[in-house]
């Protein structure tokens, strides 16, 4: 059901209206419905887009810190690699014995690195899965 309207509007939009409705196609009636129901529904969603903007804000800041911290621990890390390659001598080729144990101490090393990031359990910083401690 249509529902009539009559409604005030500058000259200069009543002229634009004017040629556009004089288009082949063109209905005066149509154009405004047509653009007072993209306005209506561009109002509606500008009201989602406020409640979005708050929470996407909060996220974006939330992913710059993690960004950080993950930039601090492998700069950490790969300041550790290089001293400890810098001040640790190589093992002679024929110290097979040290190599073995080198390579137990490795695997020791990324079991208990899976166990704890199985676990929840953290070094650094608060536990974070049940059952964790340092």
């Amino acid at each position: 059901m249509k529902v009539r309207q009559n409604l005030y509007i500058d000259r200069s939009i009543s002229d634009a209206l004017e040629a556009l409705a004089t288009a082949p196609g063109g209905n005066k009636s149509r154009l405004v419905n047509a653009a007072l129901a993209d306005w209506l529904e561009r109002r509606g969603s500008k009201k989602i887009d406020d409640l979005l903007k708050v929470r996407l804000d909060r996220m974006s800041r939330e992913q710059d810190r993690i960004r950080r911290d993950i930039e601090v621990v492998l700069e950490s890390l790969s300041l550790f690699v290089r001293y400890q390659l810098t001040v640790t001598a190589p093992l002679p080729d024929a110290d097979s014995a040290a190599r073995a144990i080198g390579r137990e101490r490795f695997e020791a090393f990324v079991s208990q690195v899976g166990r704890q990031l199985a676990s929840g359990a953290r070094t650094l910083g608060p536990p974070t899965g049940e059952g964790a401690s340092s």
